[in-house]
Order: C-alpha cells, then sequence, then structure tokens
C-alpha cells in the first residue's frame, strides 16, 4: 500500500512537461495573490474562443477532425503525448509511458498510470487503446451503400495505425503491447493514441452491446465491430443543449459540463483526475456557431485563437496581448476528382489561374516575416514543412503556379473537354479572410473561362467535398477548418492517400500511395528526399490540392492571463488551459 501511495506521489510530482513549462508561472501567480490580496485574485472561469464549430466529441472522425474539437477536448481527453508549440509530440506521463521493447520488429509497451479513471468512475484500460487502432487501421470493412469497401470506422486517420499487427491486452489492463507489422518500423509511432484519440471503450461497448471489445476486435468479430462503429461515426455527435453526460466521460483534468449556444461549451474540473488540479476552476470554450460575439461584448472572452481575421467581432478585450505567426496548418484548397475537376487538366486549369503569390502578399504574410522557413513564401510541398532542410529540393516544381498564368490555364481547361466551368468552394463561414480569398481568385480565373463561386455556409463540412456538393474546399492541413498541422506532416500526408478518410476529395494514385507509405519507415534524408521530390511532381501533375501559404494564426491573451502560451498547431492555444490563470 505505501509503494502504491509513493507511486502516485511520484508521478505527480513529475507530472508530464506541459506542466512543468507552465509551473513556474503557476507558482508565482499563487504567490501574487497570497501576498496582495483580493485585488490579484484569480477569477474562476475564463473565455476561450476558437474558429472551429465543435460538433462531435470524437475528434477522429472526417467531420471531427477538420472541427475544432482538437482545439476545445485536448485537457478533456489527454493521450500518451500532445503536439507542443513547436509542433512536435511531447510525452505526457500523466496519462502514462510508451517504451520501446528489445524484439525482431517495432514493439511498444503503453503503461497507463495506474490510478487513471474517467469521470465515471470506470478505470482507462488497453481496450481503449485497441478500439483507436481498430477505428484507425482500416482492418474491418464492408461494402457501403454503393458497393465500394470501406472502413466500417468513419476513420478521418491512418497513418502508423494501419502498420500495426496487433495490440496485446487483456481486457481491463493498464498495459497494452503494441506490435508492427515486420519491416514497417514507423519512424513517428509516438504521435500514435495522442491527445484526442484515446475516446471511452466501455461507452462505445455499452451502446452496442457489445460485452468484450477487446475480444470482438482480436477475434475479427465483424457484427460485433459494426455495431461498436455505428455508434462511433455518430454516437458521440454534440448538439448545443441535448447532452448526453453519460455519453461524455472524460479522462483528463476537465470535463464537459453542459453545451448551449447562449452559454458556450462550458468545461469544469474533473474531480476523478489524478494529476494535478486545474489552475482555473472553469473554462467556457466559445466555438463557432454559439454566441462568441455577445460574450465577447460582455468581457466573458479572455483568450481567443483563430486564423488571424477569420472572426469579426470577437476579442479578448482591451489591453490584450494579440501574437500573429505563420503556423504549422497550410491553407489550401482541396479539389474534387470528379464532376468538372474529373479529369487532372481540369485541375491543373483551375491551379494555373490561382494567384498563388499574390494571396501570399495578401493574407499569407505577418508583420516579421521570416527570409525562410515556414510563412517566407507560398508553401510549395504538400509533404514537407517548409523549415525541413529538404524543402528546398523538392520545392522547385511548384514554380509553374506561382503566379496566375490564365493562358496556359485556358489551354488546360480546353484539354480537358471543357471550355467553362463554374468552381463551387466550401468553406466554413462566415470567415472574412477565407472570403477575401474566394474573391481573389475569382477575379483571377474569369477571364480564363472558370467562374468560382462562394459556397460557404455555417454548417459547412468538409464531406460535402465528397458528397459532390462542393467542387473544392478552402481550408487548412487536412481540410481543417481551425488550427491544424504538426512538424511531421502526418496529417497532411494521410489526407493524400486513397486508404484515408481525410482525403475528402477521394484522390488515388498507387504510387503517392507506396511513397506515403514508405515515408512512415524512412528517416534516411537522401531516401526522404528523393521521394518526396518524385511524389511532387506526380501531386503538381494531378493536382488534388493547391497549396497556398502557411496560415497566419492569432493569439490573444487579456490582460492579466497567465501560463497561456500560444501553439500554431493542430492543438491551439488550448494545449495547456489547465495550466491557465486569470487575475484581475
Amino acid at each position: 500500500m505505501a509503494e502504491a501511495e509513493q507511486t502516485r506521489r511520484t508521478r505527480r510530482i513529475r507530472g508530464s512537461l506541459r506542466a512543468a513549462v507552465t509551473a513556474a508561472a503557476v507558482t508565482a501567480v499563487a504567490a501574487g495573490v497570497v501576498a496582495c490580496g483580493s485585488s490579484d485574485e484569480p477569477l474562476h472561469s475564463i473565455g476561450y474562443a476558437i474558429d472551429g464549430a465543435v460538433t462531435t466529441y470524437n475528434a477522429n472522425t472526417v467531420d471531427g477532425a477538420t472541427s475544432g474539437a482538437r482545439q476545445a477536448l485536448a485537457r478533456v481527453q489527454p493521450g500518451f503525448g500532445y503536439v507542443g508549440p513547436a509542433g512536435r509530440v511531447v510525452s505526457d506521463t500523466d496519462i502514462g509511458t510508451a517504451t520501446v521493447m528489445p524484439a525482431d520488429r517495432l514493439t511498444v509497451q503503453y503503461r497507463l498510470a495506474a490510478d487513471s479513471v474517467y469521470s465515471d468512475g470506470v478505470p482507462m484500460s488497453c481496450d481503449d487503446l485497441v478500439l483507436a487502432w481498430a477505428a484507425a487501421s482500416g482492418r474491418f470493412t464492408a461494402p457501403n451503400e454503393t458497393g465500394a469497401v470501406v472502413n466500417v470506422f468513419d476513420s478521418a486517420q491512418r497513418g502508423g495505425y494501419a502498420d500495426i499487427d496487433r495490440v496485446d491486452c487483456q481486457p481491463g489492463s493498464k498495459d497494452a503491447t503494441v506490435v508492427f507489422r515486420a519491416d514497417r518500423d514507423d519512424t513517428d509511432w509516438r504521435s500514435l493514441f495522442g491527445a484526442t484519440e484515446l475516446l471511452p471503450s466501455h461507452v462505445a461497448a455499452r451502446a452496442a452491446g457489445v460485452a468484450d471489445p477487446v475480444a470482438a476486435i482480436t477475434n475479427g468479430d465483424l457484427d460485433a465491430v459494426r455495431r461498436m462503429a455505428e455508434f462511433w461515426n455518430t454516437g458521440w455527435n454534440l448538439t448545443p443543449g441535448t447532452l448526453d453526460l453519460s455519453l461524455l466521460p472524460s479522462a483528463g483534468p476537465y470535463r464537459i459540463d453542459s453545451y448551449t449556444v447562449d452559454d458556450g461549451l462550458v468545461l469544469v474540473v474533473n474531480e476523478r483526475w489524478w494529476g494535478n488540479r486545474p489552475a482555473t476552476d472553469t473554462i467556457v470554450v466559445w466555438p463557432r456557431g454559439t454566441g462568441a460575439s455577445a460574450a465577447s461584448e460582455d468581457g466573458r472572452i479572455q483568450v481567443v485563437d483563430s486564423a488571424d481575421g477569420a472572426l469579426e467581432g470577437i476579442a479578448a478585450g482591451d489591453g490584450a496581448t494579440v501574437t500573429t505567426v505563420p503556423s504549422r496548418n497550410v491553407e489550401q484548397l482541396t479539389l474534387a476528382t470528379a464532376g468538372v475537376f474529373e479529369n487532372p487538366a481540369a485541375r491543373r486549369a483551375f491551379a494555373l489561374c490561382i494567384p498563388r503569390a499574390e494571396l501570399f502578399e495578401q493574407l499569407g504574410t505577418v508583420g516579421d516575416a521570416p527570409e525562410s522557413g515556414i510563412g517566407a513564401g507560398p508553401v510549395d510541398s504538400r509533404i514537407l514543412a517548409a523549415d525541413s532542410p529538404l524543402y528546398p529540393g523538392v520545392a522547385g516544381t511548384a514554380s509553374r503556379y506561382t503566379q496566375a498564368d490564365r493562358e496556359a490555364a485556358k489551354r488546360e481547361l480546353s484539354g480537358s473537354g471543357q471550355d467553362r466551368i463554374t468552381v463551387r468552394v466550401g468553406y466554413l463561414g462566415p470567415d472574412p479572410r477565407r472570403a477575401r480569398t474566394v474573391e481573389f481568385v475569382a477575379q483571377s480565373c474569369r477571364d480564363a473561362g472558370i467562374e468560382v463561386v462562394d459556397a460557404a455556409s455555417e454548417t459547412f463540412t468538409p464531406s460535402q467535398l465528397t458528397a459532390g456538393q462542393v467542387d473544392a474546399v478552402l481550408a487548412g492541413t487536412a481540410a481543417v477548418a481551425g488550427a491544424g498541422g504538426a512538424a511531421d506532416q502526418g496529417d497532411a500526408r494521410d489526407a493524400l492517400h486513397s486508404g484515408t478518410g481525410s482525403n475528402v476529395g477521394g484522390f488515388a494514385n498507387r504510387r503517392v500511395d507506396e511513397i506515403l507509405d514508405a515515408l512512415l519507415v524512412t528517416s534516411d534524408h537522401a531516401a526522404v528526399a528523393g521521394l518526396t521530390g518524385e511524389a511532387e511532381t506526380i501531386l503538381w501533375n494531378e493536382m488534388p490540392t493547391v497549396p497556398l501559404y502557411a496560415q497566419p494564426r492569432a493569439t490573444a491573451f487579456a490582460p492579466g492571463m497567465h501560463a497561456a502560451v500560444a501553439n500554431p498547431t493542430t492543438a491551439g492555444a488550448g494545449w495547456n488551459m489547465d495550466r491557465w490563470i486569470l487575475t484581475r
């Protein structure tokens, strides 16, 4: 008993790197409160506005991954790692540890914290890892309504999960051994089972009537797995005003308390959290579709995290500190591969009339623009980040598409068998920045015989591209509406693979698939450069997407905010919200 207590005490002291980064600031504020009295009393609630909608508790579905769920729920659903401000995965030892084991193939032992438990009292277990793997691995397939064989889980992800051979798990255990396929030693395995990826498997199993989800998945019981997948796909959808909190247990420092249009998404302290108690009792998230404007006018918002200029009338109050930086999120157009864009020549025609250099100058620059790397110019690679030392060697293929060339666009359009086309560009609105982008593109492309229509809506989701309701999506990396991107480019690469749900345009090229699979297990720089250069040549010819620029992200913190750190990646500013303190 004494040994178990000592283990818990050690874990709390050790904490995670996230806590270490901000602990000094928290301590300083606490000392100031004692010294200064009520004038520096910390407030009990902080408002946090984001530029994505939160429509689901499951950030791993196709639409969930493009929503604001990752910005809002990283400290409600923590995992074995999180994306830090530098864009790289940082281990979160509050949840557990991941250790590579000696073996003839990549084998990782995941060990959940001994006292990890959901807010409904059910312990976390390796069952949760097994469900996460099953959903993203693509192993469980069935014909859809059109007869195409698809993953029964509506998963946006694939990546390294598809390379896992098995997850050894005794149901209810804190330990899982993840064994990868032979010759598939994924270089980015640390990004697996991260924040927002571990969902409560007991909820899905209960809703599906499956007594043993691990057995069902391990034994390939497609009927049982399909029932769990049906819940996984839609059972965690969130509609303001109609929450069933029994479906939403938390394994993080915060849990959902309520969600309404007028009062936002309210996160409160999870009393069963075994780590350091959150520094502020309540975080109110204000996603798109809520009364964020009214909350801003009333002074109820102290943190704003959005693409620069994307949210009108929403601020963190007078005297707020605003930081605008080029982010890991690539603003881009994702194109359909059917309809008017079925022929790659039509997609090339559209890319040729887009003024990428002008769009960067007008919308992609920040005040202190770097001379090289992220934010220095239009993005010319879909696979490598602009700050990669290999980026200059693979970016040359994009030179044909830097400036608008309407005559070349006309020739390509004619080559597709079409003289004129209409392109409906969808995005989540209202968004003044993206509206300006569509306006620029429409003006530039009109003389090339391409009519561009703004098809934004307040309920837009990228899956509308798959359904043929629009011809292009204007969004960030992997079609995300708000915060996106990471240094490993995992989401960006996934969205180009034919076997991945986030590939909403339906692009399929066997050689590109082979290259993306090879890059997952390749660390040699010469090999990476060669593979990436080949892929970019294909991609600039096939044109599944048109990358524009590194999206400038603006983060505003109200006066008196402490331990708040901007994070221009998929995690957003809320990556460490449990350390925030606001004093007045």
